[in-house]
């Protein structure tokens, strides 16, 4: 069983936010895959339990919040039979520019404070990430990465971001 981790903030006020790709990513999932039981809330996270090509996967958005996620990712290792080795985390990645996306075992962006927070509470780093590109600033006004995360994806934007989930499933089960 996989364990697909979409990294976000919890609340309305974020739904629309750069920084919760990993979230869109993760209902787009339960979205084209067959429910195997509903959404729970488990482990600081909410889970849905689906089957996408007859594997069973666990969809988790952890609800500790972007800067705290490891805390949630380590009870469900710790309380599961999943390991690091069933781990895919998705993210939003400004190193990367939007619409675009890499997946990568123990690499990922220089700073992301999710990210962190899974290395420090795992204690390790050899878990896949799924890097989705959100950077659109333009080169001569650049927004502060800070503020730019925790800004609203324009319709267009949005558009564009969503539409390489697709791509990253096919990668994911190829």
């Amino acid at each position: 069983m996989k364990l697909i981790v979409g990294l976000g903030n919890t609340g309305g006020e974020y739904m629309k936010h750069r920084h919760n790709v990993g979230f869109m990513f993760v209902d787009y999932f339960i979205d084209i895959s067959e429910p195997v039981r509903p959404t729970f809330r488990k482990f600081k996270s909410d889970i849905a339990e689906v089957r996408h090509t007859g594997e069973k996967i666990w969809l988790a958005k952890p609800l500790t919040f972007m800067n705290r996620s490891g805390e949630a990712v380590r009870q469900i290792i710790r309380n599961t039979p999943m390991t690091t080795n069933d781990l895919i985390v998705v993210h939003d990645d400004l190193d990367l520019s939007l619409g675009s996306f890499k997946i990568q075992k123990g690499k990922g962006p220089k700073v992301h404070n999710g990210i962190i927070s899974l290395e420090k509470e795992l204690g390790k780093e050899d878990f896949v990430r799924v890097r989705v590109g959100v950077d659109n600033r333009p080169a001569d006004n650049r927004a502060s990465g800070e503020k730019y995360v925790l800004s609203d994806f324009l319709p267009e934007e949005e558009m564009q971001v969503k539409a390489v989930f697709p791509d990253i499933v096919i990668k994911l089960f190829a």
